[in-house]
């Protein structure tokens, strides 16, 4: 099972990056035979740790899917573990977007660049 992290994210408006409110999720199963199966955990960090997103997310062959989901906390970081016979060629992007759905560069993660 792949395991992929953003590690903590400070959340934090520092001159004209502004502050994230949600994170924009992408999943993609580039398995042409397989399913597989993505959980998506999310923690609000204030010192300690407390989840507060909790899904699983089943992606059939080829399949792709996005979510929002709220990130408007001090610190923040998601989980995303992969499953199932096509978890190899799953691959997982987050972005962080403002209020009025701006990207913000600093808080991208993703699986790879060329």
């Amino acid at each position: 099972m792949p395991f992929l992290s953003t590690g903590p994210v400070a959340n934090h408006a520092v001159g004209a990056i502004d502050r994230v409110q949600q994170l924009a999720v992408r999943m993609v199963n580039r398995d042409s035979l397989s399913m597989s199966t993505v959980l998506v955990q999310g923690f609000y960090l204030n010192g300690g740790r407390t989840m507060y997103v909790n899904e699983l997310v089943s992606l059939l062959p080829n399949q792709t899917f996005s979510k929002v989901y709220y990130a408007d906390f001090d610190a923040y970081e998601y989980q995303f573990i992969t499953g199932g016979a096509g978890a190899d060629q799953t691959a997982v992007s987050a972005w962080g977007k403002t209020g009025t759905g701006r990207l913000v560069d600093t808080h991208r993660f993703i699986a790879a660049e060329s």
